[in-house]
């Protein structure tokens, strides 16, 4: 007998036992048409084709594409342009039962062979998507879709949340999605489209659940978080994204704004390339050891982030607190094991050379929309100064970031990252430290982790995807494979008359049908 959706859902879930709501139909309700909203965001996407890298959380964030699965603000998976799903007994086939009520905002009907067309699309044009699950076949039938897996994806569900696999009208010109925007079933569609600039969206008249209140709404791209907030307080925009702590004293206390905020799963960390010369265990063990977090995020963020230690947070249930970090911040440590490792200064200019005498010069790779990565990384180059490593910083746009990651062109690189975008933490650490995942250009291989990895995609039990996640974790802690910074705090700023903005764990949903002004 098939599994039901509630129970499969129970032992998935890493925030509840419960899955609730799935499917039901709810009264449409009576909502005020008109008016105009501009939004302040941070340069995201040079593209708005959902397959390119990870572009397609702008077409999600603006309220233009939708996937078959969503998240409330719980993080709890929900029905989205699926209605239902459940899974085989033998957990390898999967069937989702369709909304039949489904326009994409040409006029064209949702059918099941499209929704086929299009997660073959996604897994076709970008590598990323056979790290969440490997298909066998896919087969549409009348208002179903059937996803056959090679082996049991305990976590398939959840993955066909991620932006990735937004539903496209394949029947469409899809030459034109990059440059004037997927034609998707969001409750709004891109009407003009300037990469770096502009993003305009006018409400989607063929949405099948409640209309959009809003005629169009304008996303301006302003990287800069103090101009940002100028911005909002001259009345440029109505809504900023990504402010941080020390903007609170602007806008506190101040009744024309409202101010949302939540502990996000968000991590900040650098990859450290093992293809360079931080193949050397011991060195990324010292400039690990080297960095301050705690003051970094308690005193330079004004305490916009808890200082980070292992992939996953604390807001999520994997076993923080008795993680071992055997790599803590240490001063005196880092410059033993360098010492004894024999990294010295042989030409007395403060900084250390290699054991075999090549000036040590890490390259830190950054990009510039984020005020905090800056932060970071400027105070990681003082506190390894200070025991004879150089940092070499390049500032650059996410989207060059983006291809000189890709390219390997890095030592350290940046990266601020969703843990759960999958619904709990394996798409996270599949997508980066599998060793045969196409996202990790750090070269970082560890056949135990690997194993884990394959194990945990067949682990349906919770308990025991939760002892296999903490596993992991320790494993590639022990490895010392990243630089763990900060765990962020997220923050929204609006004005007070904008009614219906939420802040969701798994921030995939900015612009939605309930945003008015």
């Amino acid at each position: 007998m098939k599994k039901s959706l509630v129970a499969l859902i129970a032992m998935l879930m890493i925030f509840t036992t419960v899955l609730t709501g799935c499917g039901s139909k709810e009264e449409k309700k009576e909502t005020k048409e008109g008016g105009s909203l501009k939004v302040g965001v941070t340069s995201f996407a040079d593209t708005l084709e959902p397959t390119e890298q990870y572009f397609g959380w702008v077409v999600s964030r603006y309220g233009v594409g939708e996937t078959l699965v969503k998240y409330d603000e719980k993080g709890e998976p929900k029905a989205g342009l699926a209605k239902k799903w459940e899974v085989s007994d033998d957990n390898l086939t999967w069937t989702f039962e369709l909304r039949k009520d489904v326009k994409f905002s040409d006029g064209t009907p949702m059918t099941a062979e499209i929704v086929k067309e299009s997660i073959e699309r996604s897994f076709a044009k970008n590598e990323r998507a056979a790290t969440y699950f490997e298909i066998a076949s896919i087969e549409a039938k009348d208002d179903k879709l059937l996803i056959k897996t090679t082996k049991p994806a305990a976590n398939l569900v959840g993955s066909l949340g991620d932006p990735l696999f937004i539903i496209v009208n394949t029947k469409a010109d899809q030459s034109k999605f990059a440059s004037e925007g997927p034609i998707c079933t969001g409750p709004y569609k891109v009407s003009s489209f300037k990469a770096g600039e502009t993003c305009e969206v006018v409400r989607n008249d063929n949405y099948w659940g409640d209309k959009a209140p809003l005629d169009k709404v304008e996303f301006k791209c302003i990287d800069d978080q103090k101009t940002r907030a100028l911005a909002l307080q001259s009345g440029e925009i109505d809504v900023a994204y990504n402010l941080k702590s020390e903007n609170l004293g602007d806008f506190e206390g101040n009744d024309e704004y409202g101010i949302e905020k939540l502990d996000s799963l968000r991590n900040t960390f650098a990859f450290m390339n093992q293809h360079g010369v931080l193949k050397d265990k011991v060195l990324r063990q010292a400039l690990i050891r080297g960095i301050d977090k705690k003051t970094y995020t308690e005193k330079l963020l004004n305490g916009g982030a808890t200082p980070a230690k292992a992939p996953v947070p604390p807001t999520l249930d994997y076993g923080y607190k008795q993680l071992k970090d055997e790599n803590k911040y240490d001063k005196k440590g880092a410059i033993k094991l360098l010492d004894e490792a024999g990294y010295k200064d042989v030409d007395n200019d403060g900084f250390r050379e290699t054991p075999d005498g090549k000036p040590l010069d890490i390259k830190f790779l950054i990009y510039s929309s984020r005020s905090e990565l800056k932060t970071y990384a400027e105070a990681a180059q003082t506190s390894l100064k200070d025991i004879g490593i150089k940092v070499s910083i390049e500032n650059v746009s996410y989207e060059t970031i983006l291809d000189k990651k890709e390219a390997g062109e890095y030592d350290l690189v940046i990266w601020n990252m969703l843990v759960a975008n999958s619904g709990d933490p394996e798409g996270f650490l599949r997508e980066n430290w599998h060793s045969k995942s196409a996202n990790n250009t750090a070269g970082y291989a560890n056949d135990k982790v690997d194993k884990l990895l394959d194990e945990l995609s067949e682990t349906f039990d919770k308990e025991k995807r939760k002892e296999i996640i903490i596993d992991i974790q320790q494993e590639i802690m022990d490895d010392a494979a990243a630089v763990y910074f900060g765990y962020e705090k997220t923050f929204l700023f609006h004005k007070a008359d904008v009614k219906g903005l939420k802040l969701y764990p798994i921030d995939f949903y900015w612009l939605t049908n309930e945003v008015s002004k």
